[in-house]
């Protein structure tokens, strides 16, 4: 038997995760087209472990979204394993990360800002993310996904399997009802949000946020995804220094 929530002041639950976690570089240091990298090991735990969080409530998902990236959708795949029904996957473009450039076309004096600006504070629309697509250009692609589901009244209980830009953006949007991207939300690979929504653009009430199953109170470490990122980046670009001289 499916859980229902409690319909009380007339909300909608909204749950959001990012996928789990992937590995940007192999195992020889190179970096690994984003489009089309897996979940690593870590991440399919990742994932099985929310979906034990969902299947212990029997949650019931009246629709499931996903940007269609490889990564989301397995991660969706892998939480809904146990679900006490089948629903479809839909897949929505429009809300896959926030794209980069080249690495190579990033200046070295320009690495950190191209690595961390974009998810600093709140962000400048006309910052770019890693040299590539402008704040401001993708916040326009993804917020209108979020008034079209919001729009649509045939659901209760939603589970969006994203990314941790595309999260932020939505979460901003949600608690402000500006079109901002807020970088200070951390979300972690695999990590589970709530948030219920009314009629009312600004009716959204933020319930859980970052939720790791493996790593609740979140011991594992105090660096963002995007600082470990550069670390990498900067031990790979090292390296290529080396072998040129």
């Amino acid at each position: 038997m499916s859980l229902v929530l409690p319909k009380d002041a007339n909300r909608r639950r909204i749950f959001l995760m990012r996928h789990g976690s992937v590995d940007y570089f192999d195992s020889e240091g190179k970096p690994v087209r984003p489009d089309t990298v897996p979940l690593s090991d870590k991440g399919r735990q990742q994932a099985l472990a929310a979906g034990e969080e969902f299947a212990k409530l029997n949650l019931k998902f009246d629709r499931v979204l996903v940007s269609g990236l490889p990564r989301t959708v397995e991660t969706a795949s892998l939480a809904l394993a146990r679900a006490p029904h089948a629903v479809r996957i839909e897949t929505h473009h429009e809300l896959r990360e926030i794209e980069g450039g080249k690495f190579a076309d990033i200046q070295p004096k320009d690495v950190e800002k191209a690595f961390l600006g974009a998810f600093a504070s709140t962000a400048d629309v006309d910052a770019q993310f890693l040299g590539g697509e402008k704040i401001g250009h993708f916040l326009a692609r993804v917020l209108p996904q979020l008034d079209a589901l919001r729009a649509d009244a045939n659901w209760d209980c939603v589970l969006l399997v994203l990314h941790g830009g595309t999260n932020r953006a939505l979460l901003s949007y949600l608690l402000t009802g500006e079109a901002k991207l807020h970088g200070g939300f951390a979300q972690d690979p695999g990590c589970i949000n709530a948030i219920d929504v009314g009629d009312d653009k600004h009716d959204a009430i933020l319930r859980v946020v970052n939720y790791a199953p493996l790593d609740r109170l979140q011991t594992a470490t105090r660096k963002t995804t995007m600082e470990e990122l550069l670390e990498k980046f900067v031990a790979y670009r090292t390296r290529l220094m080396e072998q040129r001289q």
